[in-house]
């Protein structure tokens, strides 16, 4: 198998939207087959497991039009022009659970959806947290929760958590934490 990339040739930007932009891309594959992809692209963003001195971990309860239910997610949200991950995560943190986190530690990137989408989301270990001020978006419903993060851990692992970014970013906090 080849380790040699695809060749773009043509790229039709089919929807140019406030946060989505979907192309149809005319390519040559790696292994110099043509081929036409429909992709998804999006500006990335942080995902945050924020995780207290007595190890519990602080989620939200949100509801996702798009699937029409409730979820429990740890907070995240999309990186705006030009900032950092970093920055997006701490910006966040405290948007969606009034939460500041003293130490943010990298727990790597993830890419959600790599067949269609080019979304990378940067994960982080929020530690030594102290409570501010929640200030959500006008189109945020959500609700802020807090479990040990062995609970959180057990609901990801038993499919009470269906949010893939929650699943990922849980295992690699307890893993980082040794829980």
């Amino acid at each position: 198998m080849s380790d040699g990339h695809a060749k773009a040739i043509k790229s039709n930007l089919i929807l140019d939207g406030k946060m989505l932009k979907v192309s149809v891309d005319d390519l040559i594959l790696p292994n110099n087959q043509a081929c036409q992809f429909e992709i998804v692209r999006h500006p990335g963003a942080a995902v945050i497991v924020p995780v207290d001195n007595q190890n519990r971990v602080t989620l939200v309860r949100q509801y996702r039009y798009v699937c029409d239910t409730w979820m429990l997610e740890v907070p995240a949200g999309k990186l705006d022009p030009g900032e950092e991950p970093e920055a997006c995560a701490k910006r966040e943190l405290l948007e969606e659970t009034g939460l500041v986190a003293g130490k943010l530690e990298p727990l790597g990137i993830i890419y959600p959806t790599p067949g269609f989408c080019d979304e990378k989301l940067w994960l982080y270990l929020a530690r030594e947290l102290t409570q501010a001020s929640q200030n959500l978006d006008a189109d945020e419903i959500l609700e802020v929760k807090t479990y040990t993060l062995e609970n959180a851990v057990e609901l990801a692992l038993n499919g009470d958590i269906q949010d893939a970014k929650t699943v990922c970013a849980l295992l690699r906090a307890a893993h980082c934490l040794k829980y």
